[in-house]
């Protein structure tokens, strides 16, 4: 029978069913992130509202002797604000130079300065093991009583930090954070101020995605802080912090943004208090940048301008 057709093939099975929901993956607590520092649990909000505002004229150069060692040479030119009983800021005229080397390698780290008004800076970074790091930092001034020292003892641990503070004055601290989950950490601190025989207790949050980032922090001496940033873009990022200090019932809240370009970034605020303030990083060259910084006080009719120059990575 040659002219019989053969039967069609049989129809393709008909596609799997999309599931109606994705399965919520189970967090393994034995296998939590380790926490930021304690003491940097509002450095997203601070870069966006705290940048290094200044007024006069500011240069600064670096020049890299090796690729662990390098001098730094300082000139800045501009007011300084003195204390006054009236509402309006007093200023006087100064100017100083500042020297320093640096010394950065991948497990030690030191930073000295020299200042023209007598001051000396120092600061010391050494990771002792993988997991315990020393910070030091140190001035010494020819004013009486003003010289200070501080070492801080930094712990790492799988999922939690660990912070031990000592200084002069009888100033003694101690912190603790630990990822409760992927996105939340919990923390507290207490310290103890011999000299002035004062102590205190403070209480922090944070939660973090790769979109936002929410911190609160509380302290027996009255402060309350609130922060909260939200990630728009890779370049573009919104923050705004509360503080609240129930013993002298100051209250003061502030929004900023953090804008980065290709070759600049942008960054500024505003606060309750009606003071707006912008810095800019403008960069004109590989190794040479131009900063500009303003900021303006309506209320105390202060208005400050800034702006530098600087050479060297």
């Amino acid at each position: 029978m040659a002219g019989l057709v053969p039967p069609p093939p049989p129809p393709p099975p008909p596609p799997a069913a999309a599931p109606s929901a994705k399965i919520d993956e189970k967090v393994d607590y034995l296998n939590l992130p380790c926490p930021i520092p304690y003491e940097e649990i509002q450095r997203e909000a601070l870069m966006s509202l705290k940048p290094e505002l200044f007024e006069g004229m500011r240069f600064d150069f670096t020049k890299g002797i090796n690729q662990k060692f390098s001098l730094s040479h300082s000139v800045f030119m501009g007011p300084t604000e003195i204390p006054s009983q009236s509402s309006e800021t007093i200023k006087i005229p100064t100017s100083h130079y500042e020297f320093g080397a640096n010394f950065i390698d991948p497990k030690l780290m030191l930073i000295g300065r020299v200042l023209t008004d007598g001051r000396v800076n120092a600061r010391l970074k050494c990771d002792l093991t993988e997991n315990l790091t020393l910070k030091a930092n140190a001035q010494l001034t020819s004013e009486p009583h003003m010289s200070h020292g501080i070492f801080n003892f930094d712990y790492k641990g799988k999922d939690y930090r660990t912070q031990f503070q000592i200084g002069n004055g009888a100033l003694l601290g101690a912190s603790y954070i630990q990822s409760v989950t992927p996105h939340l950490s919990l923390g507290g601190e207490v310290f103890w101020a011999g000299q002035h025989r004062k102590s205190g207790v403070g209480y922090a949050a944070r939660y973090n995605t790769d979109k936002m980032v929410a911190t609160g922090q509380v302290a027996s001496t009255g402060m309350v802080a609130l922060s909260y940033v939200q990630k728009i873009s890779e370049k573009v990022s919104l923050a705004s912090d509360f503080m609240y200090n129930y013993l002298s019932r100051d209250v003061t809240a502030s929004f900023g943004y953090d804008y980065i370009l290709r070759q600049c970034r942008l960054r500024g605020k505003i606060d309750s208090n009606g003071c707006t303030a912008a810095f800019l990083e403008e960069r004109l060259n590989m190794g040479l940048n131009f900063i500009l910084s303003a900021e303006i006080d309506h209320r105390k009719k202060d208005y400050k301008f800034g702006f530098g120059l600087t050479i060297g990575e």
